[in-house]
């Protein structure tokens, strides 16, 4: 029996293999749509936020600049009193009516790394002590250099004095200014959502009318408005709300990058819209600059980004015709500005401390320990432990009267309840005993329950090298 004859047809192609390449095809085609999208998107929102960016002449005429040697960006961000566009409710809700300076309100430094993966901020006091260079005004008269506040430079002679008596004063080369007047605030505080804030006790201030009681708030533009705003919460005055805005700038950072808002392009494109529809901008900051800006920020962190503000010299000193003004510790603001100078950290790496912000250092607080249980030694090794967190123990504990104590006692004068605050910080779940006229020392009877002392620390700017005083954004943010 012969061998069947073979087919001299070709085969056929596998149709497997066709199917991969129709869906090579399909994707490349795809990936090829979605780069022409994404491009398109790109560009409509750079032209549409390009054509809503007010522009101010901020380095119109200037001359003899400081150079910038170490690389990275930096941005002169004032925050003025203007209010020709608040609402008469608004006015009166948020204490807006006064007459306005038509000054800055606000003075900070902003230095973007070269790598930008560091961003560090600098308050500059408004009533700093500054010589305003020369300048020549728009109806030609010329006037010679001046001491006058910091903040007077804008009502002399707006943008422009005000880059160059920063510039003169700091030796920092500003590249670009940004201008935020109170409206333009609310409305990006709003947009974003409110911004989480903080604080270790009750902050009052009759002038603003703000109000907030200890904890953590969502404040909305208005009462964010406020709080950046408030000199009057305590004795500090400018330099309180210095670290106030501080605080509200870290926990602004750590919103936006958490909620996605620098990669979502519509909600970028919202809150971008709405800053700088009522923001004003050099002539040399595009929206494109923005978008660079806006993906430099998304790779930041609250622990990538410092705070700081100029060391000065208290008390204040007078000044002719001007008032108390705030000199600058000249050496120490020197090496603050030479590390923003060379693109230097402000701040050494440090891992966030898990200690509770309080109100009042435990350095000020006098404790006495005593043993309500059976445990020998327990008195002591809580006054030690106390003692190591920072607390003015009195190096004696005894035993108490009764030995079978379950829950740890705190009693305590009335007059002194800020500082018991801080040691029930200290002593989470103690109980809290007020005993009128007991006096200056808090008592502590340690019962079964305490384990150890939990760390604590207040609110005040650490040293991290001589003459820098900075902190880092999840130092100052909410925990």
């Amino acid at each position: 029996m012969s061998a069947p004859a073979r087919s001299t047809r070709p085969p056929r192609p596998r149709p497997r293999s066709g199917r991969r390449r129709r869906w090579g095809l399909r994707i490349a085609l795809c990936l090829a749509c979605l780069v022409l999208a994404v491009s398109a998107i790109g560009h409509l929102l750079v032209r549409e936020l390009e054509s809503g960016i007010h522009r101010v002449d901020a380095f119109g005429g200037l001359d003899n600049r400081p150079e910038n040697a170490g690389g990275g960006v930096n941005f002169l961000v004032v925050g003025t009193d203007g209010r020709d566009r608040i609402t008469r409710q608004e006015k009166v809700l948020y204490r807006l009516g006064g007459a306005p300076c038509h000054c800055t309100d606000t003075v900070i430094l902003i230095h973007l790394s070269a790598d930008r993966r560091r961003a560090s901020v600098v308050s500059l006091p408004r009533d700093s002590y500054a010589v305003i260079p020369a300048y020549t005004d728009r109806a030609g008269k010329r006037h010679p250099a001046h001491p006058q506040r910091l903040n007077a430079a804008y009502a002399e002679g707006g943008p422009s004095l005000t880059v160059r008596t920063v510039e003169h004063a700091t030796g920092v080369h500003i590249d670009h200014y940004l201008e935020v007047d109170f409206t333009s605030f609310m409305k990006t505080v709003d947009m974003v959502g409110g911004v989480k804030v903080c604080t270790a006790r009750r902050l009052k201030d009759d002038h603003t009318g703000l109000d907030l009681p200890p904890g953590s708030h969502v404040l909305g533009g208005g009462q964010a408005l406020q709080y950046v705003r408030s000199r009057h919460t305590d004795g500090t005055s400018d330099l309180g709300r210095i670290q106030r805005q501080q605080r509200f700038l870290a926990s602004v950072l750590h919103q936006t990058a958490a909620g996605g808002v620098l990669l979502n392009p519509v909600r970028f494109n919202a809150v971008a819209t709405t800053l700088l529809g009522s923001v004003r901008a050099d002539h040399g900051f595009g929206a494109e600059d923005l978008m660079a800006l806006g993906r430099a920020m998304n790779g930041l962190t609250p622990a990538s980004s410092e705070f700081a503000s100029v060391p000065v010299i208290l008390p204040g000193r007078p000044l002719g015709g001007v008032g108390s003004t705030l000199h600058w510790d000249r050496p120490r603001a020197k090496r603050l500005f030479d590390a923003i100078r060379r693109d230097q950290p402000l701040t050494r790496h440090h891992a966030r401390s898990a200690a509770t912000i309080v109100d009042v250092a435990p350095r000020q607080v006098r404790v006495h320990v005593l043993n309500g249980t059976g445990t020998t030694g327990l008195a002591r090794r809580a006054d030690r432990a106390l003692h190591a967190t920072g607390f003015a123990t009195t190096g004696s504990p005894a035993d108490a009267a009764t030995k079978d104590l379950a829950r740890t006692v705190i009693r305590y004068d009335p007059v002194w309840d800020r500082s018991v605050r801080t040691l029930a910080a200290a002593l989470p779940g103690a109980q809290l005993k007020p005993v009128p006229g007991q006096g200056g020392v808090i008592q502590v009877t340690v019962g079964a329950d305490y384990k150890d002392v939990h760390p604590v620390r207040t609110e005040d700017p650490r040293k991290d090298r001589p003459g820098i005083e900075a902190v880092t954004g999840d130092e100052v943010g909410c925990a």
